[in-house]
Formats: C-alpha cells, structure tokens, sequence
C-alpha cells in the first residue's frame, strides 16, 4: 500500500512537473517570436543607416574632396614650415646679437 501511495505521488508530481515544463515552453517560443521581431527591426535599421552612410560617402568621393583636403594640407604646412623658419630665423638672430 505504500509503494502504491508513493508511486502515485511521483506520477503526480512528474505530471504537474511537465505541464508546467510545456507552460514555459510555450512562453518561451513566444518570446523568441518577439526577441526574433526586435532583431530584425534592429538590422532593418542598420542596414538602412549603413545603406545611407555609403550615398554619403559615394557623393563626397563625387566633389573630389579628399583631394581637396590633401592639397589644403600640403599648402598649409608649405607655409607653415616657411614661417616657422623665419621666426626661427629671428629668434636666433635676437638672441645671438
């Protein structure tokens, strides 16, 4: 009689146990179906940005401003490099006269 007591509780107990396993099962796919639903809304809009920031860049390599920037560069520290020379030139002649 008590074999009989103690198997029927571990049957209940193993039937309750797996109802509730299939309960947060089902929650979960159903949070996978909105998990799955966010990412791909997060890539949509990735790939729009990514998509937007390369007609950006298409469009600036267009007006050739790279080049541009490369030769305000060069000029700049053309004439830079002149002044530096001649305020060097004068410090020292202040200093050594």
């Amino acid at each position: 009689m008590n074999k009989l007591l103690v198997v029927t509780v571990l049957v209940a107990l193993l039937a309750v146990n797996t109802d509730s396993f299939r309960l947060r099962r089902q929650v979960a796919e159903e949070e996978e179906g909105t998990l799955t639903k966010i990412s791909d809304a997060v890539k949509s809009y990735y790939n729009s940005a990514v998509d937007t920031v390369n007609g950006y860049v298409d469009s600036i390599k267009g007006l050739k401003l790279e080049e541009k920037a490369k030769n305000l560069y060069t000029e700049t520290s053309t004439v830079v490099s002149t002044y530096a020379g001649i305020f060097q030139d004068q410090l020292y002649h202040f200093f050594h006269h």
